[in-house]
């Protein structure tokens, strides 16, 4: 089936007229006339900043970190002293936990802290190196933590360390058990740089899950360990990962009877209640993505992923997406038309599953596996395939989204914006990476329009990897079939000053803890308590609003009037709505769609600023 542009013609040209004003309006604006939202003074250049699921901004400098109120700029509290790196840094999901790894002589100091008011809940001195991934059961407190020491090494490099898994209550930071891994596995750098001292990460592995009294590691293979001994349960040794490159074997997903992963191209299936394998396909290739529905589990085969070595991203045949029976492991049909390349994969509806090759938009009858249809979408390197709020396909790469009535086979609308011409090749590349990566920090993929596709986040279950922190993935398509994890959920678990103002009434004040020696400027010893309720009900209410957060705008770093920056294109629409300039690039930028701010660095400052109004900033 082709495109009959002809028929959208007046509604092309709409959605262009509308950009092109927008662009207009947006060179009209002086610099001067959007300001910045605010900025906060630290004590010396800003080495990190990260986001958390209350809106609070984590900051390191050389000397202290920071923690601040993503909405204000106010400065919640610093820890002074204490220079620590972007990776011994990481908040707890769905709970108000930073953990901070500290290093001391040959000694590794785990503390516990208070993401409100920065004060120590725990501390374990019997960890080494710094957090890389974690699991937390939030039903019995239970907390895994994958440490890593002496991850640190030359981006080109191949660095190989061996993991250690601790597990603790979360809640009094009591050590149940720790494990370490037999064997030496590669690590993925945080950014490629020349440096000979970059920071390596787990971010190339999935993260491990809590699932019916186990926990499940996937580094070395399939563990399985029993959540309260530590003890073996199951453990299938194979290769993890296409050599040299990062997430080429699918998120696990699960139902009530089984958990499903790959591993060697091969589907498994793992029994809830025994742990014993129910059945194994034959070798399909690399799966980098599965989706999961009552009867059939959907897989798809080859990609492009991120290698390890250089940053670049690479494709990997074969190309194209089985349909395995859940019951029997039977593989129910194979589609391989996809020509050299393939987006991850969609389903609109029970009955058909979209994909995007190099050249065409491809619809799939879900039940026989044969192509309805196909037509060329016309997007330079697409990399994700997304449905939209009106049900549009929306096939994108980095510079360009297009969106297509796939039923009718006609193109709705394309924006297209280039990366700035000027400017380092490789600075320029991370910043329109990451620029398109800020719509994907929302679990906003939507990937599915009907009602019973499992994902293993649905369960008791949280999950972290340091990929949402730190330096973008470069493989979008990776970035688009990663919507299983590190979605904010709506349950939270408290343990800080947030447990005592959700028990608190309206007129008890929330009790602050005693005063730590390594923490100052602490603002809710100097609110009245009326201001500290307040503030905290703020907190809770943006993560309530951030679980149920789905984003509408994708990014690209292009030319604007006056200067470089950022273009926020509706994805509903394909109308250039929101713009961002630069005066100093900063290619860590993040964004925060529930407050509508972008946050960026310069020198000792960071700096936000609105994002939902139409103007540029210098």
């Amino acid at each position: 089936m082709s495109f009959l542009p002809a028929r959208n013609y007046l509604q092309k040209l709409l959605v262009r007229l509308a950009g092109t004003a927008l662009l207009l309006l947006i060179g009209a604006v002086q610099a001067t006339s959007t300001p910045e939202r605010w900025s906060a003074k630290l004590d010396g250049r800003v080495r990190f900043y990260q986001a958390t699921e209350l809106g609070v901004l984590v900051t390191g400098t050389e000397k202290s970190l920071y923690a601040i109120d993503g909405e204000s700029g106010d400065i919640l509290w610093r820890r002074k002293n204490g220079r620590l790196d972007e990776t011994d840094v990481a908040a707890v999901p769905g709970t108000d936990i930073l953990l901070l790894s500290i290093e001391e002589g040959n000694k590794t100091r785990l503390e516990a802290a208070d993401l409100i008011t920065g004060e120590t809940l725990w501390r374990s001195g019997q960890v080494r190196g710094s957090v890389m991934q974690m699991a937390l059961d939030q039903n019995h407190n239970l907390l895994a933590a994958i440490f890593v020491r002496d991850a640190r090494g030359k981006v080109g490099d191949t660095l190989r360390r061996k993991p250690l898994i601790h597990l603790f209550d979360l809640g009094v930071g009591r050590e149940l058990w720790k494990r370490e891994l037999e064997s030496e596995i590669e690590m993925m750098p945080t950014l490629w740089s020349d440096s000979d001292n970059v920071p390596f990460t787990l971010d190339n592995y999935r993260p491990p899950v809590f699932l019916d009294g186990r926990l499940y590691l996937f580094y070395e293979g399939l563990t399985s360990l029993d959540a309260q001994t530590g003890q073996d349960r199951k453990r299938e040794k194979f290769r993890i990962n296409e050599a040299g490159l990062a997430l080429t074997e699918a998120d696990p997903v699960a139902d009530e009877r089984a958990i499903y992963l790959s591993g060697r191209g091969r589907v498994r299936a793992i029994s809830r209640r025994t742990g014993e394998g129910m059945w194994e396909t034959k070798d399909l290739g690399l799966t980098p993505e599965m989706i999961l529905t009552p009867q059939v589990l959907y897989v798809r085969t080859g990609g492009q992923f991120t290698r390890l070595r250089d940053g670049e991203t690479v494709e990997r045949g074969p190309y194209g997406v089985s349909a395995i029976d859940v019951d029997s492991g039977k593989v129910l049909w194979r589609y391989q038309g996809a020509d050299k390349g393939i987006t991850n994969i969609t389903l609109p509806d029970a009955a058909t599953i979209l994909v995007a090759d190099r050249d065409d938009l491809i619809v799939i009858d879900a039940s026989t596996g044969k192509r309805r249809s196909k037509a060329a979408h016309k997007v330079e390197k697409a990399a994700f395939l997304l449905l939209n709020d009106r049900g549009e396909a929306v096939v994108g790469g980095r510079n360009e989204i297009a969106a297509f009535d796939f039923a009718a086979g006609r193109s709705i609308w394309r924006s297209r914006h280039n990366p700035p011409g000027r400017g380092l090749l490789r600075t320029v590349a991370a910043v329109a990476a990451r620029a398109a990566s800020l719509y994907f920090r929302y679990g906003a993929t939507a990937t599915t329009a009907f009602r019973g596709v499992r994902l293993l986040n649905t369960i008791s279950s949280l999950r972290w990897s340091g990929l949402a922190a730190h330096a973008t993935l470069p493989s979008l398509t990776s970035m688009a079939s990663n919507y299983s994890r590190e979605y904010v959920t709506e349950r939270f678990s408290s343990f800080g000053l947030l447990s005592r103002a959700r028990q608190a009434s309206t007129v008890r004040t929330p009790r602050l803890a005693r005063p730590s020696i390594d923490v100052d400027e602490r603002l809710f010893e100097r609110l009245d308590p009326a201001h500290q309720l307040e503030r905290l009900s703020r907190f809770l209410w943006r993560r309530r609003r951030l679980a149920t957060l789905r984003g509408e705008w994708m990014y690209f770093y292009t030319e604007l009037p006056k200067g470089n920056g950022l273009l926020g294109v509706n994805v509903n629409t394909g109308v250039a709505e929101r713009a961002v300039r630069f005066s100093d690039l900063d290619e860590r930028f993040i964004s925060d769609e529930a407050a509508n701010l972008l946050y960026t660095a310069r020198n000792n400052r960071l700096v936000a600023y609105a994002l939902n109004e139409n103007g540029v900033v210098d």
